[in-house]
């Protein structure tokens, strides 16, 4: 029975010992952290700025009359071609003749009384030199004589006007152009009084147009001069027109407390496809760069946690394998969370950890995360140029094909690692 007993004690104690050197690896085992990363590539970058506005033609002239009267004849329509010169419409004429007429009559009237108040001061004249006249009589012989001059003047003056307005009732185009508008018919009574009445809207070419864009204040600042645009119509949803800045106004406009101001794009128009008054969605290109070297926003805005903070940079301390700034670069001498790179946890680092300021100064400088096949990752300074938000340039700092860190977390499976953007992501234990 002792026998029986000591076999099964002895076994289980086996079984228990077998137990436990089969398990101490695992209870031993680290954790492993698994990277999101993408590579540094080359290809094209924009920043932009997007506009609405509205198409019309470089010149529009509204064509009015400065007289009153009935429209006798209409020459041209919509749409007609017109010269500068060319007779558009004519007035009738009878009143404005009679008037013409009348002021010729005052005219020689006047010059009859002119005449004959000469005749009257050159015979007194003779009289006066000899004495044989009062003064009186000679000076009212003057004052008649230089008064009929003033009265055959207004009366020459009331008979150019007369002419003028005669001439105003034939209306004729001011330039080369296009009628966009006919707004009267024959027979219609025209009055001409503070507003001269628009009979006609003549456009210059329309093989070239103007977009008239409203730009938000907070994006006016990045339009300039002669930067590239693409704009879209309703009316050729599969098409893109192009164009340029040519004009940016600086007369705000104040709409429900939104400031924005006019920027004008000259726009070719070859095909007349453009009309005035069509709605347009702008796209200004205002920076530009062909073959760079991009990064996706999400590697530039990554920051590891603090705990992971922690333990990497104090492996890195213990191993004596601090990573170098890049030149010209300097590490801050602080170790406070204000000298981590920008998105940092609110967290102290230790003793001579290495710390990032120049990012924050500069908006340019930024900080990225290596993947390191000996730390797991690293901490990396770069310059950036442009950045739309989505991508940014990279300007130093980084070369082809450098693996950036765009997420962090723990794996314990190889599916979990098939997340990240690049391939099966690196891993380094803590």
């Amino acid at each position: 029975m002792k026998k029986k007993t000591l076999i099964i004690t002895s076994a289980v104690a086996v079984i228990v010992i077998a137990a436990i050197v089969a398990l101490k690896p695992f209870s031993k085992k680290e954790a492993v952290v698994a990277f999101d990363t993408v590579k540094v590539e080359k290809g094209n970058i924009t920043s932009t700025v997007t506009a609405t506005g509205t198409i019309e033609a470089i010149k529009t002239v509204n064509v009015g009359t400065q007289v009153s009267g009935i429209l006798q004849h209409v020459y041209v329509d919509f749409n007609d071609n017109v010269k500068q010169g060319q007779l558009l419409a004519r007035l009738d004429e009878t009143s404005l003749q009679a008037q013409l007429d009348q002021s010729q009559a005052a005219v020689n009237q006047a010059q009859a009384q002119l005449t004959y108040q000469e005749a009257t001061f050159n015979r007194l004249k003779v009289l006066k030199d000899k004495e044989l006249i009062a003064q009186g009589d000679y000076d009212q012989a003057l004052y008649n004589f230089e008064n009929s001059k003033g009265s055959l003047a207004n009366a020459k003056f009331a008979l150019a006007r007369a002419k003028v307005n005669l001439d105003y009732a034939t209306i004729t185009s001011p330039i080369d152009g296009v009628v966009l508008n006919r707004a009267v018919e024959e027979g219609q009574t025209v009055a001409a009084s503070f507003n001269t009445p628009t009979l006609f809207t003549i456009v210059n070419d329309l093989t070239k147009m103007e977009v008239q864009t409203s730009v938000d204040e907070t994006d006016i600042g990045k339009v300039q001069k002669d930067q590239r645009v693409e704009f879209t119509v309703d009316a050729y949803t599969d098409m893109k027109f192009e164009g340029t800045v040519s004009e940016v106004r600086l007369q705000p406009v104040t709409t429900n407390n939104v400031v924005t101001y006019v920027v004008i794009i000259s726009a070719p128009n070859p095909e007349k496809k453009l009309m005035p008054g069509m709605t347009a969605s702008a796209t200004i290109y205002v920076e530009e760069k062909v073959n760079t070297l991009l990064l996706t926003g999400r590697a530039v805005r990554f920051t590891p946690d603090k705990a992971y903070l922690m333990k990497m940079f104090s492996k890195m301390q213990a191993s004596g394998s601090m990573p170098k700034m890049p030149a010209g670069v300097p590490p801050a001498t602080g170790t406070t969370p204000q000298n981590m790179p920008a998105g940092q946890n609110n967290a102290t680092m230790p003793s001579g950890s290495m710390a990032f300021g120049a990012a924050d100064t500069d908006p340019k400088t930024k900080t990225v995360w290596v993947k390191d096949d000996k730390m797991g990752l690293r901490p990396n300074v770069i310059k950036i140029g442009i950045d739309n938000g989505t991508n940014v340039e990279i300007l130093s700092g980084l070369k082809e094909g450098d693996e950036v860190v765009t997420s962090v977390g723990s794996s314990d499976s190889k599916a979990t690692a098939k997340k990240a953007n690049n391939g099966p992501p690196g891993g380094f234990p803590f």
